[in-house]
């Protein structure tokens, strides 16, 4: 789950839309929006995430998800 979430998220990064804080936007249009939301379903239930909505929650999953990944400022993902 973690790779595909790699994948997808590094097929749709656009390094200039980094925030001040650090905080990076990806815009996942649909279809693959639609895989990264079941994905995050998915993971939610596997790591036992729970949040008040299913946004908050799938946020949670997301977060878990890009720490496996290695999302990080030294990640391949952020490499050219």
């Amino acid at each position: 789950m973690a790779e595909e979430a790699r994948r997808l998220l590094r097929l749709h990064l656009v390094s200039e839309e980094e925030e001040g804080d650090g905080t990076v936007l990806v815009d996942v249009p649909y279809p693959d929006a639609v895989v990264v939301a079941a994905l995050l379903d998915v993971a939610a239930e596997c790591f036992g995430e729970r949040g008040d909505s299913v946004e908050e929650t799938r946020q949670a999953a997301l977060e878990t998800l890009l720490q496996l990944a290695g999302f990080d400022g030294e990640s391949q993902l952020r490499q050219p």
